[in-house]
């Protein structure tokens, strides 16, 4: 423990032992694979023991002056830098274009895991990550329409 000046520290070491590298995300050979691979980890490892320490660090995190603030500055970016390969890859197979990666179309797919995650729990189903990517971050990054209202 006393390799942490924090339990907050310790738990995030924690948690970033317990995921895959995120500069090698899965590789399904087209980005919506690719996009259902990572949200599908994502949602198993917040139904696991990673994501019950990510509930006790946010509790914390609300409960503490300046908790918040520690947990951006641990953060290391894996989603993201999951997603800057993964579009990567889909740009060199011409599946989308070099200017339709943004930094907020690199959260939400992310970002939409996360909200159900801490609002309605997990495990998160199975069609809700395929909605997640077929309505909203595919379109995103394609300029598509999803076929639903």
């Amino acid at each position: 423990y006393r390799r942490w000046s924090s339990r907050m520290e310790l738990v995030m070491a924690a948690v970033y032992h317990a995921i895959p590298d995120p500069a090698s995300p899965p590789d399904m050979g087209n980005l919506r694979g690719d996009l259902l691979a990572l949200l599908r980890l994502n949602a198993e490892l917040m139904a696991g023991p990673a994501g019950e320490a990510m509930r006790g660090l946010l509790s914390e995190a609300l409960s503490e002056a300046g908790g918040f603030s520690g947990l951006r500055r641990l953060s290391r970016g894996a989603g993201r830098t999951a997603m800057l390969e993964i579009t990567r890859r889909a740009v060199e197979r011409g599946e989308i274009d070099a200017d339709a990666v943004t930094a907020r179309r690199l959260e939400v797919g992310q970002a939409m895991v996360r909200q159900h995650f801490l609002f309605q729990g997990t495990p998160i189903p199975d069609e809700v990550l395929v909605e997640i990517v077929d309505e909203v971050v595919v379109p995103l990054f394609t300029g598509a329409q999803s076929g639903r209202p």
